[in-house]
């Protein structure tokens, strides 16, 4: 079982940044591909960003390109998410997603979730 924390939401202006963290612990990290989603109230979980698992391989839901960097760190056990020019369309819960993978897959699927870090961007 892998657990996941998620750290470093806030609230924030909008065309501020935040940096989100997601600690890993419990199976050996870099053996898991690493996503990102989010859950605005009333809305669905989407997808926002992924990364494989030596971090070779990146990808990004079409809204986010440009503004978030997604990276790992896999001494540290740790993804992050770097959020910049934030929107009040951020605004959402975000979650970080692993699952077991292989060279630059990209998971559709997710197998273990973390609790999730509120983003508040104020307009």
């Amino acid at each position: 079982q892998v657990q996941l924390v998620e750290s470093g939401g806030g609230l924030v202006q909008a065309g501020g940044s935040l940096r989100l963290s997601c600690a890993a612990s419990g199976r050996t990290f870099s053996n898991y591909a690493m996503g990102w989603f989010r859950q605005a109230p009333g809305k669905e979980r989407e997808f926002v960003s992924a990364i494989s698992r030596g971090g070779g391989r990146t990808y990004y839901q079409e809204s986010v390109k440009g503004r978030f960097t997604v990276s790992r760190d896999n001494a540290k056990s740790t993804v992050y998410l770097q959020m910049n020019s934030l929107k009040a369309e951020d605004t959402a819960v975000y979650y970080c997603a692993a699952r077991y993978a292989y060279g630059l897959e990209i998971p559709r699927v997710y197998e273990h979730w973390g609790q999730g870090t509120q983003v508040t961007v104020s307009s």
